[in-house]
């Protein structure tokens, strides 16, 4: 398994800095954003499409530092209800499915999205509770009007360029767990699978290595991101909590560099179930521990994770 980094961390510097940084850090790959929420700062993707030569350019400066791209990721939410920001979505999301077939690049991440409660809505409704009926009425009405038919036309174009969709199972979006995950598949198509990130199973109370023995082969790619729970927040207020990311002490949960939320026999473990089932591709690092910076975080999310794979790997050959 390799080990890789989501560059959207490191959206303030240059392409090939950043890029420099990451090799000099022992990294594989290279997962990088194309628009979307995080949008995409190293990825001019309109002006790639239309230029072989700047494409090619572009291009060799991942090869030539030894470095390969995991995936190209636009996450962000072609449902919305806002009709400009669903096509400014959309659009990225086309442009990042057509960019990836020119790169020879298999994955495309993105979230499912969410749409309104109904076709006047201006905001994203996502339903928690199936009561008062309303809100059962409000799910189907998003899987089956919105959900299963944008992406069903969604899959058959990435198809048709080679190209399969990694979700990420997120809280806020209509796909957030397993059994919708896999509900999208069955619906859409096989090119429709996961990006398998651990941080937002473990809030929901869900154990990412179950979901992992059930997705199987439906995990194209995985993030590398932890999150803690405060037993005592939690305790006090339940898990759905909306205060804003920064207030690290009153939150019932926070996202956390790897090892800092779950220790090594939880991502020895978790490496080893994405082997079993198949997986064998790259882990790829999310920055989003507000309680580092950029730099620490990463890197001892790289320390990390490199002992983390030395010792599966070990334990692999004695195994065998």
């Amino acid at each position: 398994m390799k080990l890789g980094v989501f560059m959207a961390a490191f959206g303030q510097q240059k392409f090939e800095q950043a890029l420099d940084y990451i090799k000099d850090s022992g990294l594989d790959a290279v997962e990088i954003g194309t628009g979307g929420y995080p949008g995409g700062p190293h990825c001019p993707v309109v002006s790639l499409l239309k230029s072989k030569k700047k494409l090619d350019e572009w291009k060799a400066k991942v090869p030539d530092r030894g470095l390969e791209i995991s995936a190209l990721s636009c996450h962000g939410n072609p449902l919305h209800p806002n009709k400009a920001l669903a096509k400014n979505h959309h659009d990225a999301h086309r442009n990042t499915v057509k960019l990836a077939e020119k790169l020879g690049v298999k994955t495309v991440v993105n979230f499912s999205g969410c749409p309104g409660a109904s076709e006047k809505a201006t905001r994203p409704n996502w339903v928690t509770c199936p009561w008062p009926e309303d809100f059962s009425e409000i799910v189907e009405w998003q899987w089956e009007k919105k959900g299963i038919p944008y992406w069903k036309a969604e899959a058959r174009f990435a198809k048709n360029h080679g190209v399969r969709i990694g979700f990420e199972m997120h809280p806020g979006f209509v796909v957030y767990n397993t059994e919708t995950m896999l509900r999208l598949r069955k619906e859409c198509g096989n090119n429709l699978g996961a990006n398998f990130d651990p941080s937002h199973l473990f809030w929901q109370g869900m154990d990412p290595l179950v979901s992992v023995k059930k997705l199987g082969n439906a995990i194209f790619h995985v993030h590398a991101k932890d999150c803690r729970v405060d037993p005592q927040n939690t305790a006090e207020n339940g898990v759905l909590d909306t205060k804003h990311y920064s207030d690290e002490l009153n939150r019932s949960w926070i996202f956390r560099t790897v090892g800092y939320g779950h220790g090594a026999e939880f991502w020895t473990d978790f490496v080893s179930t994405l082997r079993a089932v198949g997986y064998d591709g790259v882990m790829s690092i999310e920055h989003e521990d507000s309680l580092m910076s950029m730099n620490e975080g990463f890197q001892k999310a790289v320390s990390f994770l490199q002992g983390v794979l030395l010792k599966e790997k070990v334990g692999a050959i004695w195994w065998a």
